[in-house]
């Protein structure tokens, strides 16, 4: 049997509060599964609950809204960093990367922006969650590390806009539970929801047109086959425990912790289909009016190498069965999307294309003062999160409903993990009556590290 995993190091010393938010559960080996499900409970101590004058109740709508950026690589900078500049209401001060040279260039592309020499950069994360003057975080981090670090965040006071998807689902139900205690704005980090093509695709849906809905394909690209590789020193520059954090110990290799390698790892993701799988399959819930529950049977079949080190699934095949009927199928291969009913079908033919459909009407049609008018926000999810921020209402796509589209993924991974057919009850969200699929559902935390 094998094992997927995830996410930050010990902290310097110093900060006694927040180390104690670091004990932690016993390493995972690498080719065992953590047999207790509920091992990852919000009762865990994380990062002391401070009282929260991070958050924003009493803010002016007029005010900036102060930010911290961690994870600072490629898409923290391209995507995140450049789309934070545009929101004439958010300042980032801080940002943070266990990679000295990616901290330093994020921090001069700070202060160039804004034309001020104020940003503040941190190998720590914690180090951002101490700082009282930090409404929000932006998180960008190995998927490991996205809901360890969220839920830190969120007892430090501050609300949290973080990349999907969980690492699994027990982490992804302790995370909805923490957002839901301490009232914070959590918000999963896509842009699917600001897009035309998938928004009418959920209104067309959603107000009948296509009839009875009998069947979703969903297509989702194919992973890569990538050669181990042989350890290497640290570079320089690299906190690389921290990097690991609560993931297994392993030895360094060379493109271990570049962005399209660690997605293939299990220790780090769940790989291409945990990826991708939130986008589509996130208007595939929305669209079925779905999105805060789930299937309640699952089967598929993948390829895998599961001795390398690159042992996630790159070719897929799921189907995932609801209550309704309803039968949702995930191929690898593609980008596409088509919702198909007995009166027609709406869908594109790859990501974010304009889209098509079996009448054109469909393609013109807009909802009337009678129709249901689903929620969008073209200037996409940040700044949708700004706005929840200020309103303390929910962002267009909360954790409850982040957790429950990752764990599509996570049950299409277990499913292909124990080859058979699985029953699902999306309520416990617990396999009824099997330990083996159950055990699947969480890991252990590598020490100090727990949530």
């Amino acid at each position: 049997m094998r094992r997927f995993a995830g996410a930050p190091p010990a902290r310097p010393k110093k900060n006694t509060a927040q180390e104690a938010a670091t004990s932690a559960t016993a390493p995972l080996s690498r080719r065992r599964f953590l047999g207790r499900a509920g091992a990852i409970a919000v009762a865990g101590i994380g990062l002391p609950a401070i009282a929260p004058g991070g958050f924003l109740g009493a803010r002016s709508p007029s005010e900036r809204i102060t930010m911290g950026a961690i994870g600072v690589g490629d898409h923290g900078v391209h995507r995140n960093l450049r789309f934070l500049f545009r929101q004439k209401d958010a300042r980032v001060v801080a940002v943070c990367d266990v990679f000295e040279e990616r901290r330093e260039r994020a921090r001069s592309l700070v202060d160039e922006t804004y034309g001020e020499t104020m940003c503040e950069a941190h190998k720590d994360f914690r180090r951002i969650l101490d700082r009282k003057d930090i409404d929000a975080v932006m998180i960008t981090t190995p998927d490991h590390w996205h809901v360890l670090m969220s839920i830190h965040a969120i007892r430090a006071g501050k609300d949290v806009i973080c990349e999907k998807p969980t690492l699994t689902i027990a982490e992804g139900r302790a995370l909805a539970e923490t957002v839901k205690k301490h009232k914070a704005v959590f918000q999963t980090s896509t842009e699917d929801r600001s897009l035309e093509c998938y928004h009418r695709m959920a209104q067309v849906v959603r107000n009948g047109l296509l009839g009875k809905i009998e069947r979703v394909e969903v297509e989702l690209p194919s992973g890569t086959r990538y050669e181990d590789e042989e350890e290497a020193p640290v570079p320089p520059g690299l906190d690389y425990d921290l990097w690991l954090g609560p993931a297994p110990r392993a030895p360094y290799t060379p493109n271990r912790t570049e962005k399209m390698r660690w997605r293939h790892i299990s220790d780090y993701s769940g790989g291409i289909l945990t990826d991708w799988g939130p986008h589509q399959l996130d208007t595939v819930q929305w669209a079925l009016d779905v999105e805060r529950t789930g299937p309640v049977e699952i089967e598929g079949r993948g390829e895998a190498n599961f001795k390398s080190t690159y042992d996630t699934f790159v070719e897929y095949d799921v189907t995932y069965r609801y209550a309704s009927g309803i039968e949702v199928h995930v191929k690898s291969g593609g980008t596409g999307l088509r919702f198909i009913g007995n009166d027609g079908w709406i869908g594109n033919p790859r990501f974010a294309a304009a889209c098509e459909a079996s009448k054109d009407e469909l393609l013109r049609w807009e909802p009337t003062e009678k129709d249901l008018r689903l929620p969008r926000e073209p200037a996409g999810e940040h700044r949708s999160f700004l706005d929840a921020v200020k309103s303390r209402g929910e962002p267009y796509f909360p954790a409850e409903v982040g957790h429950r589209c990752s764990t599509l993924c996570h049950l299409g991974n277990i499913a292909m993990l124990t080859k058979r057919k699985l029953k699902w009850d999306p309520e416990k969200e617990e396999f009824p009556g099997d330990d083996e699929a159950n055990a699947l559902r969480s890991r252990t935390m590598r020490e100090p590290w727990r949530i």
